[in-house]
């Protein structure tokens, strides 16, 4: 007679390994879309005012900081400008004067008034001595506010000659020059510019994964060849409005781009790895 407990404890111990690995969830696979590489930021410089480029700075690939120098335009005039507003800001001779007159004008209204009290000047010459000492205020006020007007004057000048100063307003690489010296700046693309750190990972995705991506999460990105290689990014857009025409939502990652070692305007693949 063949042993039944140890037969029926083999396939306890079968059915219990078998229930335990039903147990564990399935490992996800990694999902993956096509997406393209684009610059942070991409801008077209053109000038405020009109005038003839003077100078020209940096070249199509050069690498520009923020605030740094591009082109100047011709401000000859806008330079005697400043000069001249300057000049007038530190002329001090007529408040000087205005000054003096006021206080001898204070100086001899006491005496009178002494006089004036002991019975000796008149109404008149009192009078006449206060119109006197009001007249010599409002004058050296007048003095002060064309003071005033001058340094304002100066900052309006020193504003005008910085209209003809174009700077970059991004950290990025010159994407094209599109002006020379001696041409007219009137209406016209002086240069275009790209910020590249980071760069924007733009992708279309099937309207059956909305939801499954969210804003934060990581994901790997592969540019095309010959780049290549794997960079880690962060979504940081996931479009709220679907396409019901193309049955697609779009999404951007954020992918940080030090030294500027890779170039926009790349075919990519970005996957989102299982946890």
């Amino acid at each position: 007679m063949q042993n039944c407990s140890g037969t029926n404890s083999n396939w306890h111990f079968i059915i219990m390994a078998f229930g335990l690995l039903l147990s564990f969830p399935a490992r996800a696979e990694p999902i993956e879309f096509d997406c393209l590489i684009e610059p942070h930021v991409f801008t077209e410089i053109s000038s405020p005012s009109i005038g003839v480029v003077d100078w020209v700075g940096v070249e199509s690939n050069d690498i520009v900081k923020k605030n740094q120098v591009l082109l100047t335009l011709d401000s000859s005039v806008e330079k005697a400008n400043v000069a001249l507003a300057r000049a007038r800001t530190k002329m001090s001779s007529d408040i000087e004067a205005k000054k003096a007159s006021l206080e001898y004008n204070q100086r001899k209204q006491e005496r009178i008034n002494d006089l004036y009290h002991k019975k000796v000047a008149s109404f008149d010459e009192r009078d006449a001595i206060e119109t006197e000492v009001n007249l010599a205020k409002a004058e050296l006020q007048i003095a002060k506010e064309n003071k005033l007007i001058a340094e304002l004057e100066l900052e309006r000048a020193i504003a005008s000659l910085n209209k003809r100063i174009i700077r970059s307003p991004i950290d990025g690489v010159v994407v094209e020059r599109l002006v020379s010296a001696g041409e007219s700046a009137e209406e016209k693309t002086l240069y275009k510019l790209a910020q590249i750190d980071p760069l924007n990972v733009e992708v279309i995705a099937p309207i059956h994964n909305f939801g499954s991506i969210k804003k934060g999460m990581k994901a790997i990105v592969i540019p095309e060849a010959p780049v290549g290689g794997e960079y880690e990014a962060t979504t940081t857009i996931v479009d709220r409005v679907l396409d019901a025409a193309t049955g697609t939502f779009g999404f951007r990652l954020e992918l940080p781009n030090p030294n500027n070692q890779l170039p926009a305007g790349l075919k990519c693949r970005v996957r989102f790895d299982s946890e």
